[in-house]
């Protein structure tokens, strides 16, 4: 069972705590990548995407129209600076555009 701290916390630090303690970082990072993609590209990339898969420092992108595809491939390094941005911390390396 945990240690009991008998001093008083603010909830955001007794859950970045609990966060750290349980080694939950990589996971929430999953969820926000997938959260961040949908506000950043929008409705109308966010439609025609069929999964977001975040595996080490490597994003992959599922999309179901080729033409969308491409024209995304050439703006491969600001998708990842505009994620990274709106993550706070460089988690994306790669993007891989499927």
């Amino acid at each position: 069972m945990a240690k009991r701290n008998n001093d008083n916390i603010s909830i955001s630090d007794a859950l970045k705590e609990f966060v750290e303690t349980n080694r939950l970082e990589k996971g929430l990072d999953k969820v926000n990548v997938s959260d961040a993609w949908a506000k950043l590209m929008g409705n109308g990339v966010h439609n025609y995407t069929s999964s977001v898969t975040l595996e080490r420092e490597t994003l992959y992108i599922q999309l179901t129209s080729s033409v969308l595809r491409e024209e995304l491939s050439y703006g491969k390094q600001k998708i990842i600076d505009m994620l990274n941005e709106e993550l706070g911390k460089d988690i994306i390396k790669k993007l891989v555009l499927r």
